[in-house]
């Protein structure tokens, strides 16, 4: 292709690479196959664990916790929210990663939230927040949430995880092969549901508004996802480091975008090793 009749877009990418940039299924063969064991093994996982499920800690109807306890008196909270680019899956899919935190001594809890585009993404980072304050304020009620709290998640749920990192309820944070500059999702096929302006892209980017304090977080991500998603990573662990805050980088070799999450599920990943250290 000519460079005349090359339409760059962002970053040097024509909207067809910028698609692909960000295009986790695509790039990941056997992803389908991934999404459907998680969801069995969920399902599985939470009709042994009904003790917690669907706390409701805002009005709308995604706005529901589930809690699983590790039976350890004032344990630290790992606090997981989903994946899905902010507009598909929920926190029912996840519930098997729950195994590694509680193999390690942690209560675990799953947020969920409002998708695009029933609500903005402004809104949705509101909802995590407001889920944060009430694990802090009704965990205890629980038997959870009085111990250090390790706020998690994964894809855009890593992304969900830097926005709650200046929250004086979060102690630590985990953020796994997340978005922290939102502007290219603006100009890619994501915003069909996401609906972004430019405004809101810099308004929900955590890359751009770095807090005078902040937790400690780790930035994880696999050599093996695309190289956008590891750009992602590595720019704000560069940002935050030249601000002065804490953070760890946290590469694993050769994982994609779906197979890093064995290393939460396994009682020994890496992800599950690196929360309790976080704790």
């Amino acid at each position: 292709m000519s460079t005349e009749s090359r339409t760059v877009v962002w970053n040097n990418m024509t909207r067809a690479e910028l698609d692909a940039a960000y295009d986790n299924t695509s790039a990941v063969a056997d992803s389908g196959e991934r999404r459907e064991a998680w969801v069995a093994r969920s399902d599985a996982f939470r009709k042994r664990h009904a003790d917690g499920l669907d706390l409701a800690y805002g009005p709308r109807p995604r706005n529901k916790i589930d809690l699983f306890r590790c039976g350890a008196a004032k344990a630290p909270l790992f606090a997981f929210i989903h994946g899905g680019y902010w507009q598909r899956n929920a926190k029912e899919t996840f519930a098997c990663m729950a195994a590694g935190p509680l193999a390690n001594g942690m209560d675990v809890a799953f947020i969920g939230y409002t998708l695009c585009p029933e609500a903005t993404l402004s809104e949705i980072v509101d909802e995590i927040a407001a889920a944060v304050r009430w694990l802090r304020r009704e965990g205890p009620h629980r038997g959870a949430g009085e111990g250090r709290l390790v706020v998690s998640g994964w894809s855009a749920g890593g992304h969900l995880t830097a926005t709650t990192l200046a929250m004086d309820e979060v102690d630590a944070g985990l953020a796994i092969s997340g978005i922290y500059d939102v502007e290219p999702c603006r100009l890619n096929y994501l915003n069909d549901k996401l609906n972004l302006t430019a405004e809101e892209a810099a308004k929900t980017s955590p890359l751009l508004h770095l807090p005078k304090k902040s937790a400690p977080v780790v930035l994880a991500y696999g050599t093996g996802e695309l190289p956008e998603l590891q750009r992602q990573s590595v720019a704000y662990h560069d940002a935050r480091r030249a601000a002065g805050l804490p953070s760890e980088l946290l590469p694993l070799a050769g994982l994609n975008h779906f197979s890093i999450m064995d290393e939460l599920e396994k009682h020994d990943g890496v992800l599950a090793r690196a929360a309790r250290a976080l704790a």
